[in-house]
């Protein structure tokens, strides 16, 4: 079997159809950083947590950038693609074609994940995007994706601006996300407020989607009686 092209972490969950939360660490971080962020929000789900390639003064990273906030559209694209190829061949790897997908991101981890739902809508079944912005200009796409995306900014983050945020929210719901947007009295930093929002959003998504499929197993099990 081929091997995979990010050195990464699998930890298996409850079973290979629980859901599957994908791990993106911020600047500095690995991929250990967030794997007591994933048992938080969801115990049960299997993690798969890569690390960036990409270095800065030492630190990985997901992709380069050219200034605080300043990034170069043509090495995000090619990043996402790759890091997007590497999800995509994690989910057969590992045997989690029954598993729903969901991004978990945390500054540059939540930017690149942000490039992927943009370029690459088909790759998460959804989206978890702490502290992020815009990282590229969107394109028009030729049939909406309605995926669902919560994005939590922090009020007095000096890293990122409300506009830009904000931005992130309007370029996603263009290409039709489903996007919860909430603010928390904060700066760059998590906080323990924004776990618990996380959790209750990741839990009332996959009950609905459960929920939706029940429905739909019902309806063909009645269409054939």
């Amino acid at each position: 079997m081929k091997e995979l092209s990010f050195t990464h972490i699998f930890n298996p969950g409850s079973s290979s159809s629980a859901p599957t939360l994908i791990l993106l660490h911020g600047t500095g971080g690995s991929e250990e950083s967030l794997l007591e962020l994933g048992r938080e929000l969801l115990p049960d789900a299997n993690f798969l947590s890569p690390r960036g390639k990409v270095l800065e003064d030492g630190m990985p990273r997901f992709f380069r950038r050219l200034a605080l906030g300043v990034f170069d559209p043509k090495e995000v694209r090619a990043q996402a693609k790759d890091l997007a190829d590497f999800v995509t061949q994690a989910r057969t790897h590992y045997n989690l074609n029954k598993s729903q997908f969901y991004a978990v991101g945390y500054s540059n981890g939540a930017n690149i994940a942000a490039a992927i739902l943009l370029e690459h809508p088909n790759v998460f079944d959804g989206a978890v995007l702490f502290r992020s912005l815009l990282p590229l200009e969107a394109k028009k796409p030729s049939s909406p994706t309605p995926t669902p995306v919560l994005i939590l900014s922090g009020e007095q983050d000096f890293m990122i601006t409300r506009d830009a945020s904000e931005a992130l929210g309007a370029a996603l719901r263009e290409t039709g996300a489903e996007v919860e947007q909430r603010w928390q009295p904060t700066g760059h930093q998590l906080t323990f407020s924004d776990v618990l929002i996380a959790k209750e959003w990741l839990t009332t998504q996959l009950a609905a989607k459960s929920k939706s499929k029940s429905l739909t197993t019902r309806r063909l099990k009645n269409k054939g009686k």
